[in-house]
């Protein structure tokens, strides 16, 4: 079959939805199906592969290396009539992804569109909280369009449903324990950071930006400082708050983004993953600590609530303080650390991409199915 999948975000850029997104697409195509990519140009002269439409995109404020694709309705509507998809996924909300429901439903396309990020959650942490009941009728708007909209948890699949959203199904995430595994802590890189062998490397990996409230993660830490002066805080990842965070706190350590093999060892030589963020639709970065076998603290929600027991995999929090409490309490018990720490890297074992991939086909191939039968009922 042929598909095409329609996203503002993908790789080299580093982030869920762009990771999530690559893993779909590359698991279709190694499952024999044609996969048409339409995504922005990252940069100016870029060179389109075979596979893919580059339409012209614009920097998003406040995240810079991201951006976000122009409306192209005729161009994907000329595209998909001379080479028409079986059905579309559509991955963002953005101009691009408005372009794409308009031009799929104009040629009685079928069409999945995907829910990454709870953008309405975003709002209160840039001052515009008021905001977030028109950003839901907004997100509500689009997704209704669709035949379908993916959601990685059955949490979110329920807020949905009691919200208006009419097509919400539930569609999985995994994390590939062959690159996210113990195996990989390198003594070599805790050397770099100058790091005792016993001292305590408390690790957070993601965006450093506002709605991730990254305050709570240094309020825990100092507070584990107190006790553990050796300790040292790392921080993988870059956004529009790092250079803030740094000039306050000279004594983290920056790594920067990372990827890869490399992105492995980071998570594996940590000691204590603290995710503080109650913004996110699912939280990519918590399983891909817990496959690393490392003891993590989380908000129970998104990936913590799916996939993590607390107090058995992980420890999944309701408030602040019961978040720093947890910390202090894993930063001073090596023995607990590692009981969790082994227990999440078992859990993540059972969670396969393959698997993943085979039921988003499965999905596409159901809607191209029920849209092959309405025109032939209807001829």
């Amino acid at each position: 079959m042929r598909f095409a999948i329609v996203t503002e975000t993908y790789p080299p850029e580093v982030n869920g939805v762009a990771l999530t997104v690559q893993g779909l697409e590359q698991g279709l195509r190694n499952r024999g199906h044609a996969v048409d990519l339409v995504r922005p140009r990252q940069r100016a002269g870029e060179s389109a592969a075979t596979h893919e439409l580059l339409v012209r995109g614009a920097g998003l404020p406040r995240y810079p290396g991201l951006r976000f694709g122009l409306p192209a309705p005729m161009r994907l509507a000329r595209q998909w009539h001379q080479q028409r998809p079986d059905a579309i996924y559509i991955a963002t909300e953005g101009p691009l992804g408005w372009s794409a429901m308009r031009a799929a439903r104009r040629l009685g396309i079928p069409v999945a569109s995907g829910l990454h990020t709870r953008f309405d959650e975003y709002l209160p942490d840039y001052g515009v909280g008021w905001l977030q009941p028109t950003a839901l009728a907004w997100m509500r708007r689009f997704h209704n369009q669709a035949d379908a909209t993916l959601v990685p948890t059955n949490e979110l699949q329920q807020f949905l449903q009691g919200n208006g959203f009419a097509h919400a199904r539930l569609l999985a995430r995994a994390v590939d324990g062959s690159q996210f595994d113990p195996r990989h802590r390198d003594p070599v890189l805790r050397a770099g950071w100058g790091v005792a062998d016993d001292a305590l490397v408390v690790i957070h990996v993601g965006r450093v930006a506002a709605e991730k409230n990254l305050g709570l993660a240094v309020q825990a830490f100092r507070r584990i400082q107190q006790q553990q002066p050796q300790a040292r805080f790392v921080w993988v990842g870059d956004g529009p708050q790092r250079e803030k965070l740094a000039r306050d706190n000279p004594d983290f350590i920056f790594c920067g983004i990372q990827r890869g093999e490399t992105l492995a060892r980071h998570f594996a030589s940590g000691d204590l993953f603290l995710f503080p963020s109650r913004s996110e639709t699912f939280g990519n970065v918590t399983l891909e600590a817990m496959a690393s076998g490392v003891a993590t603290v989380a908000f129970n929600y998104g990936a913590a609530r799916e996939h993590l027991r607390s107090g058995h995999s992980g420890m999944a929090v309701e408030d602040d303080e019961s978040f720093i409490n947890a910390a202090v309490q894993l930063a001073g018990d090596a023995d607990m650390r590692a009981m969790l720490g082994t227990n999440a890297n078992r859990a993540m074992q059972r969670l396969h991409p393959e698997h993943v991939v085979a039921e988003f086909e499965a999905l596409l191939d159901e809607l191209a199915t029920r849209r092959r039968h309405h025109v032939v009922a209807a001829a």
